[in-house]
Parts: structure tokens; C-alpha cells; sequence
């Protein structure tokens, strides 16, 4: 007969290997599953709205699924279509007239250069200039490349088919057949621990839904303040530059510089003024005091376990292994992760190796 330690041991086994064969899967199947991970968690987002339409108004499941997906799609293909072809027209002028943009950054930082070489003789190196003002927006030329490739490409083009078409059905059926699939998930769970996996999940939600919900309103206001406050000051290709650093917000920091950056190199080069740079200056300082102080805190919370540099190398991690499938699970991933560690420390301290030191 089989003791304690022996059904324990085989446990951690089968555990680790489902986790192994599920890994792999996800790494060999990486180019494929984009559509399906996209339509569960957009059935995640509106399970909730399914769940009260069911138990306020008495209708099958089908009936409601039916109801918020259609009023979903009514809402978001317009808006698809409209933001999509402004965004692809504006990129596409963007990434024509950056080497040009950066060429003319390196033409004021030569200017700039060659004011400091009077003050500081030391910095007076050969060619200084002509490397700044000749290699500049050259070296930049690969990456733009590259870019251009990775945006042109067949399977590009096959992915967004595959978003648009594959997504929705795939969120239809998981939300109409949300209940079951948790039944069943849980069915699988010894009973002995059922308590406990039902914490953690619940945990797990929790995270999750109060990290993603609240981070999809930040990028929306991040953007839109950006976006407006770059118009204002008139500068070209402002609203796209906006756009963009509120939408890459949700990885923290990197939105915020990244567009910073950006807008600093079309101000110096369109204006090179102190007063148009210090607006660009204080339009991205009025968005981090606005996300630290308010936004974040109000739309996110402070509490969700969830630390910003966990966070961080979660999505860039994620990036890295899986591309943009990877930064869609991290934070899910991260979540998970975080609620066993705090079970495992949790044990460990009630554990005897601990008490007995």
C-alpha cells in the first residue's frame, strides 16, 4: 500500500509535468494561438456583464452571450475601422519621415555640440560633427527596415485576419460555456485541497481583473492626455505619438519614456525652441503626476499584489519568449505565480523548518 509521502510525491510529479507538456505546447504552438488566447480573454471581460444579465433577468446563458456579443461587436468594429485606418495612414507617414526627423536631430546636436566644445575644449574630438550629422538617421535605417518587414509581411496581415475572424466566435463560445469549463477545471482538483484552489483563484481573479480592467482605463486616459496636450502645442504627428505611449503604458515606464523620447526628437527637429520643448517637457509631467497620483491608484488600486517591477519583467519576459501572445498572458502568468509563492512562504512558515529555528 502506498504511503502519505509516496501519493505526495507523485502528485508534485503529475503536477510538474502537466505544467512541463502545457509549456511546451504553448512555446511549439506560439504562432497559432494568438486568436484563441485574444477570444478568452475578451470572453473574461464579459463574463461579468453575461453573469448579471442571467441572474437579474431570468434568460439562458446562450440567449445573453448572444446579446452582449453582438452589442460587443457593434461597438467595436466601427471604432476598429475608423482608429485603424487613421492609425496605419499615420504610422506609415511616421516611419517614412523618421530617418529625415533624425537626420534633423543630429544636425541640432551637432549645433549643440559645437556650443559646448567652446566652453569645454576636452569635448572637441575628431569629427565629432559630421558622424553626428552624417550617421545619425543612417543608423536607424536597418531598424526601419526591419519594421517595415515585420508590418508588410503575409503572416501579419494573416494574424489581424485571424484576430478578426477566429476571436469573436472563440469568445462566444467560451462565454457561453464559461460555467462549464470552471466546473469541469475544478472537477479535476482533489477534494482535499478544493478549499484552497478555490482561494487562489479567487485571488488570482481578483488580480487579474482589478490589474487588466483597470490598466486598459489608464491607457485610455495616459493616451488621450498625451495625445491632446502634443496637439495643443501643435506638433506633427503629436496625436499618434500620444496614441501610442498611452497604449504602451500598460508595461510601466516604458510607455511614458518611450514617447517622451519620441516627442523630444520631433519638437527638436520641427522647433528646437526651450518653449515648445519645455511644453512637450510639461505635458508628459502632467501624465505621470495625473497616472501616479490618480489614475493608477483610483483605476488599478494599490492593492492588488501585483509590484510594478514584477510587473515589468513579466511583460518584457514574456515579450521576449512568446512575442505579443507572451505580453498578452504575463500578467495572468505573473498573477499566478505570485499567489503560489505567497502559499509556498505561507506553508514554509507555518512549517517546521521554520518554527524550529
Amino acid at each position: 500500500m502506498e504511503t502519505r509521502k509516496e501519493i505526495n510525491q507523485q502528485r508534485y510529479l503529475l503536477i510538474l509535468g502537466v505544467l512541463l507538456v502545457c509549456g511546451m505546447l504553448l512555446y511549439v504552438l506560439r504562432s497559432v494561438l494568438l486568436p484563441f488566447v485574444m477570444g478568452i480573454m475578451i470572453a473574461y471581460f464579459l463574463n461579468p456583464l453575461v453573469n448579471t444579465m442571467v441572474r437579474k433577468n431570468k434568460i439562458s446563458r446562450t440567449f445573453a452571450t448572444v446579446i452582449v456579443m453582438s452589442l460587443f461587436l457593434l461597438i467595436l468594429l466601427p471604432v476598429v475601422v475608423l482608429l485603424g485606418s487613421a492609425a496605419f495612414s499615420q504610422v506609415g507617414q511616421f516611419l517614412s519621415n523618421l530617418p529625415q526627423h533624425l537626420s534633423g536631430f543630429g544636425a541640432k546636436l551637432t549645433v549643440w555640440v559645437h556650443q559646448l566644445q567652446q566652453y569645454f575644449p576636452v569635448l572637441a574630438f575628431e569629427n565629432v560633427e559630421a558622424a553626428l550629422q552624417e550617421n545619425f538617421g543612417e543608423s536607424f535605417k536597418p531598424v526601419l527596415k526591419v519594421v517595415r518587414g515585420v508590418v508588410s509581411n503575409g503572416f501579419a496581415l494573416v494574424n489581424v485576419l485571424s484576430l478578426l475572424l477566429i476571436s469573436p466566435v472563440v469568445a462566444f463560445y467560451m462565454l457561453r460555456d464559461w460555467p462549464y469549463f470552471t466546473e469541469k477545471l475544478m472537477g479535476l482538483v482533489p477534494h482535499k485541497h478544493k478549499l484552497q484552489v478555490q482561494d487562489g483563484v479567487r485571488q488570482i481573479n481578483r488580480i487579474i481583473s482589478g490589474y487588466l480592467r483597470g490598466q486598459v482605463l489608464v491607457c485610455i486616459a495616459l493616451g488621450s492626455i498625451y495625445s491632446f496636450g502634443l496637439w495643443l502645442i501643435g506638433l506633427d504627428l503629436g496625436l499618434i505619438v500620444g496614441f501610442l505611449a498611452g497604449l504602451i503604458s500598460f508595461i510601466p515606464y516604458v510607455g511614458s519614456i518611450s514617447g517622451f523620447l519620441m516627442a523630444m526628437v520631433l519638437v527638436v527637429t520641427q522647433y528646437g525652441t526651450l518653449p515648445k520643448i519645455a511644453a512637450v517637457i510639461a505635458v508628459f509631467a502632467v501624465g505621470q503626476f495625473l497616472e501616479g497620483n490618480f489614475l493608477t491608484p483610483k483605476l488599478v488600486g494599490e492593492n492588488i499584489g501585483l509590484h510594478p517591477v514584477w510587473v515589468m519583467f513579466a511583460l518584457l519576459a514574456g515579450g521576449v519568449l512568446l512575442g505579443l501572445l507572451g505580453m498578452i498572458i504575463a500578467v495572468p502568468a505573473a498573477a499566478c505565480i505570485g499567489v503560489f509563492l505567497r502559499y509556498l512562504i505561507e506553508n514554509y512558515k507555518h512549517s517546521r523548518i521554520y518554527l524550529d529555528c
